[in-house]
């Protein structure tokens, strides 16, 4: 596999029509993310099977670092969780089922055997599926072994999951694997996740095989970069707006989050001057629609069945609050017990920070504008 996709022609046919748009969507300007493609190259090189995973906050580029590396590798197998319709186990296991069957069993034909896999398919409960991905798996490993052995090259079955967080977990058993992914994997075959922060313990996967992450939290010096060239690139159009202090300035705003950088790009783009000032501007002070919908979809997340009244008070410190805090200095200011506040953590860690300070653990919202949209709801208000 390249290091670097971004030589290879986009291509989005070989993938299901329901993922189309949106792997079109997502590789539009895409620019940089080098390392990531890399660090997958290496471990696809030094590893004969395996899960890669990728772990970001919202709206770091996950999304659109996977669409951009699938569109490059079109015989890769993609699933995106967070499609409308899509975070269920039984629609996993159609969509990855028939990408397999169709790329790899299904070269030379309709055989009688390929025409007895698709009616197994069609007839699957979703409890019997982990059986039938890994029926699937091994024989395209079996017969990927064979082809490498006249091959010059070593091929690989590569399964692409995107937003592996967003599952709907009632859609199978608690005790099994998120999305039946299987526990053991054949030679030659690897799958690459992208995922929110998250609680080791409740990661959902069991896995014997060899695995690694890749936090893009752990990247700020490249991920500042890649911002800056992102912003660069889509405002080449407009050279009055790409002065280097307001590139600088926008990037710093932006906490390099390709969310945020691609929705007030949009309205800069729009409706902004040369003189405009990300301090002052109102252009900027006011999120586009876009970002807004996507902080609403946040904050059903959290809100869940409803709050408490802790995780009020613990949202409340947090909003107030543009630098992390420890729990310990949480509970001094809403007087309740740590372990308590931790359980709220623990169940917002996806929007969260979470870094050392002064020997310390601290917790942050992870964007500051994420932080000032949650301060204007009515129940945070009141």
């Amino acid at each position: 596999m390249n290091s670097s996709p971004l030589s290879t022609p986009i291509s989005t046919d070989s993938y299901p029509k329901e993922f189309q748009q949106l792997l079109r969507e997502k590789t539009e300007n895409f620019t940089g993310r080098k390392f990531v493609f890399s660090a997958i190259s290496d471990f696809l090189a030094s590893h004969s099977r395996g899960y890669f995973t990728i772990v970001g906050t919202p709206g770091c580029g996950k999304t659109s670092i996977l669409a951009q590396y699938v569109t490059a590798h079109p015989r890769s197998i993609y699933y995106n969780a967070a499609v409308e319709g899509k975070n269920r186990a039984e629609d996993f296991l159609a969509s990855v089922c028939t990408q397999l069957i169709d790329k790899y069993l299904a070269a030379n034909g309709e055989t009688s055997e390929i025409v007895k896999l698709r009616s197994q398919l069609q007839n699957l409960e979703s409890h019997d599926g982990s059986w039938f991905l890994s029926l699937l798996l091994q024989q395209i490993s079996d017969k990927l072994a064979v082809a490498c052995e006249t091959a010059r090259h070593r091929q690989k079955l590569i399964i692409v999951i995107d937003s592996v967080d967003a599952i709907a977990r009632t859609s199978q058993p608690p005790s099994s694997n998120l999305f039946y992914l299987p526990r053991y994997l054949g030679d030659r075959t690897y799958f690459i996740l992208a995922r929110r922060p998250f609680l080791r313990e409740k990661s959902g996967l069991l896995i014997e095989t060899p695995s690694q992450t890749l936090d893009l939290r752990d990247y700020p010096a490249q991920n500042r970069e890649d911002a800056l060239n992102y912003i660069q690139q889509y405002l080449s159009t407009a050279p009055d707006l790409t002065q280097p202090e307001f590139c600088q300035q926008l990037a710093t705003v932006s906490e390099n989050n390709f969310m945020y950088l691609s929705q007030m790009l949009r309205a800069i783009g729009e409706n902004s001057h040369p003189d405009a000032n990300l301090g002052e501007s109102s252009l900027l002070s006011e999120l586009p629609p876009g970002l807004a919908a996507y902080y609403q979809n946040h904050w059903l997340r959290m809100t869940g069945d409803g709050l408490s009244a802790i995780d009020l008070s613990v949202l409340n410190v947090l909003v107030k609050s543009p630098t992390g805090l420890s729990v310990s200095a949480i509970s001094n200011i809403i007087d309740r017990d740590e372990y308590d506040i931790e359980k709220v953590l623990d169940n917002w860690i996806e929007f969260l920070n979470k870094q050392e300070m002064g020997g310390e653990i601290c917790y942050s919202l992870y964007h500051d504008s994420f932080r000032e949209w949650l301060g204007k709801q009515s129940i945070l208000e009141s």
